[in-house]
């Protein structure tokens, strides 16, 4: 079988099928370090992603495995840190939050210990762990789902899935980030602006702390902004002054495949063959990966 994409929803479809006794091959068009899923963030929160109805218990699966995997972080990526959400309040969740554990009221909004994912580090381990499964990856241009020739194929293309499939209800919504010397930030840190693109986050991660953000919808660019960068800067300057002076290693553009609600679903191709999509996770397709590869794999093959 092939899985088209090797962003965080691939590999995860893909290694969770080669475990299960599946040949597996991913197709990618460019290297895994290339994808979204690298430049993210790595905070796990269902964010800009939809229907709600569904989103949870993906997320929720995710959050479990993420929560394990915390064991071994230099390994996995994955580590639980603290933070806190600025002006969420617990009852304006879903149904997902009462079943998240440590979320907690605090005078700023929603405190929490929630995983946070070094995300060059995690999709290398998940390579790693899909070769040892009897997967691989390989260099290959996809311009046909239905000309893939594979008995099940599972389509994990992101915002590529807008000219593959194609779906035009795939658009970008256009993230910067920059990336500083961590100057001793231990905790992470959202505010959400939801009256314009602008956001205010930071996320420490191994030797470095990121900063954000934008949400920038319709947005192809790829590059980086010097304006919105100081913007970026100063808004996470006004929360922690320690940010201000910290010497800016790398700015960080990506472009989160959003869709009006995620894609998961198995079609007929010829010859009884099987199409099974899975895109269209906005925000947070770090945040369901492991749920979502799970529907996706029974969809691919449903159990007798």
């Amino acid at each position: 079988m092939i899985v088209v994409g090797s962003g965080v929803a691939g590999l995860t479809t893909a290694v969770l099928l080669a475990e299960s006794g599946r040949r597996v091959r991913v197709w990618a068009r460019e290297d895994a370090e290339r994808t979204t899923s690298a430049v993210a963030g790595g905070l796990w929160w269902p964010y800009r992603i939809a229907p709600e109805a569904r989103v949870g218990a993906w997320a929720l699966a995710s959050l479990a495995v993420y929560e394990d995997l915390a064991e071994r972080p230099e390994e996995t990526g994955v580590r639980l840190v603290d933070g806190v959400h600025q002006g969420i309040r617990l009852d304006e969740l879903g149904a997902w939050a009462g079943r998240t554990a440590g979320l907690r009221t605090v005078a700023e909004g929603l405190a929490a210990r929630l995983p946070v994912i070094d995300m060059p580090v995690h999709l290398a381990w998940l390579r790693a762990r899909l070769g040892a499964a009897g997967g691989a990856v390989e260099a290959r241009e996809v311009d046909d789902l239905a000309a893939v020739p594979a008995p099940v194929v599972v389509n994990c293309a992101g915002l590529g899935a807008r000219s593959l499939v194609p779906d035009p209800g795939v658009r970008p919504v256009r993230g910067q980030l920059v990336v500083v010397a961590n100057p001793g930030v231990t905790t992470w840190f959202t505010s959400a602006d939801h009256s314009s693109g602008a956001s205010t986050y930071f996320i420490p991660q191994p030797g470095r702390l990121l900063l954000g953000g934008t949400a920038d919808d319709d947005d192809w660019s790829l590059e980086p902004d010097p304006v919105t960068a100081a913007a970026i800067v100063a808004r996470c300057a006004a929360v922690r002054p320690e940010i201000a002076g910290a010497p800016v290693l790398s700015h960080r553009v990506g472009l989160r495949p959003a869709r009006d609600a995620v894609r998961l679903e198995r079609r007929p191709l010829s010859g009884g063959r099987v199409l099974v999509h899975n895109y269209g996770h906005g925000g947070a397709g770090i945040t369901v990966a492991w749920g979502c590869a799970r529907e996706a794999a029974g969809l691919a093959f449903p159990a007798a």
